[in-house]
């Protein structure tokens, strides 16, 4: 009787163990196995949240069936504890095990609202925006002027949330007393600025930050994403330019960041100032006339008097035979590709033609019609 009752009990304890282990096996499988998302999401975990509270957001929105199975198995992996602070972008089909990951990797959140400050040349505006997973581009939903305006409340209610990110948008064509300026009103950043950077060594782009980020430290990091760019555009360079060395090649880049805001229209103004450099012609343009006037220090505010276009100073290149000392702004990466590899053409003039854009010519004749033309769209825009 007791062999019976043993030998019963040791099958049962068989299929027992060959029973946890396939559920053991199952689970694992679909811990790994492709989710029901059908589009990427926003996840925002908030801090002092567990996963229990996470797992029902993430039921909630469709990105997993099971939230127990999704508990168990970071459990089973070690990774329940490590539940990190965060608004996380979970892709579409993302198994457990990739969400998991994503939850507890940690790091700079990849979703969610965003905080930009941006430097431009005329002033400094703060905007707020959300990340719409479903399209993956971003949402305005505030923007202000710090200078003259109160921070509304969409932009006082993330301000200090902690998965908002912080990024600073450099305007291309600023000056380096400009981006200093606007630095020191960034309330989020810390230390002093002990001297305004060369003009020109800033790069215009984009900086994620943190809140107690170093002033000196995000200026290196400009300088030296700008040094890298002119280095490289100046490794492929075309052959035959005027321009003896990297720095008058971010001298004209400068001229031509400052000339036109039209993408396709780089290359040809850099082939205007190029073939007047090769004829030894003056450049004449206005924007070095007011750097000679304004010392980068903000805006001119006002049309050029004909008395401030005679005047003799390094920078009125209706004066000087050859380029500014200089940079007068700091110009993008577009700009600085531009000027080291501009369009192959005879014009020497161009205006402005009233769309935006320019008129480029290669006669005198051909460039005063064209001149006559503005005047003409000038005069109509005054009595309108």
């Amino acid at each position: 009787m007791w062999r019976h009752i043993a030998s019963n009990a040791l099958t049962l304890l068989i299929v027992l163990t060959f029973l946890v282990g396939g559920v053991i096996l199952w689970g694992q499988s679909e811990y790994a196995a492709e989710g029901p998302l059908d589009e990427q999401i926003c996840l925002r975990v908030e801090r002092g949240s567990n996963m229990t509270r996470v797992s029902e957001s993430l039921e909630k929105q469709g990105a997993i069936s099971s939230g127990m199975l999704l508990r168990v198995g970071m459990d089973y992996a070690g990774l329940a504890s490590q539940l990190k602070a965060g608004s996380y972008l979970v892709p579409a089909k993302s198994s457990p095990k990739q969400i998991a990951d994503i939850i507890t990797r940690g790091g700079a959140s990849t979703c969610g609202t965003e905080i930009v400050y941006r430097i431009g040349v005329t002033q400094l505006s703060n905007l707020v925006r959300e990340l719409d997973p479903a399209t993956s581009t971003y949402v305005e939903k505030a923007k202000f002027d710090p200078a003259s305006e109160e921070a509304p409340a969409e932009y006082v209610a993330v301000r200090d949330r902690a998965d908002t990110r912080f990024r600073i948008a450099i305007a291309e064509g600023v000056t380096s007393w400009q981006i200093v300026e606007g630095l020191k009103r960034i309330s989020m950043l810390e230390g002093e600025i002990a001297a305004v950077p060369a003009e020109g060594s800033l790069a215009p782009q984009s900086y994620e930050v943190s809140k107690g980020d170093k002033r000196e430290a995000l200026l290196a990091e400009m300088a030296s994403r700008q040094a890298i760019i002119l280095a490289a555009a100046w490794e492929g360079r075309v052959d035959g330019l005027p321009l003896a060395s990297p720095e008058e090649a971010l001298i004209l880049a400068s001229l031509i960041e400052k000339e036109t805001g039209v993408a396709a229209e780089r290359r040809q103004v850099a082939s205007v100032f190029v073939n007047r450099l090769r004829k030894g012609m003056k450049l004449q343009t206005d924007p070095t006339v007011i750097y000679g006037i304004t010392k980068g220090e903000g805006v001119l505010g006002r049309g050029l008097r004909r008395s401030e276009l005679r005047a003799p100073t390094p920078y009125n290149t209706y004066v000087i035979d050859a380029m500014p000392p200089t940079p007068i702004a700091n110009p993008g990466r577009a700009s600085i590709e531009a000027a080291l590899d501009p369009d192959s053409t005879d014009y020497i003039f161009f205006v402005a033609d009233g769309t935006g854009g320019h008129t480029f010519s290669v006669t005198l004749a051909e460039h005063n019609r064209a001149v006559a033309r503005w005047r003409e769209i000038e005069a109509e825009r005054a009595n309108d």
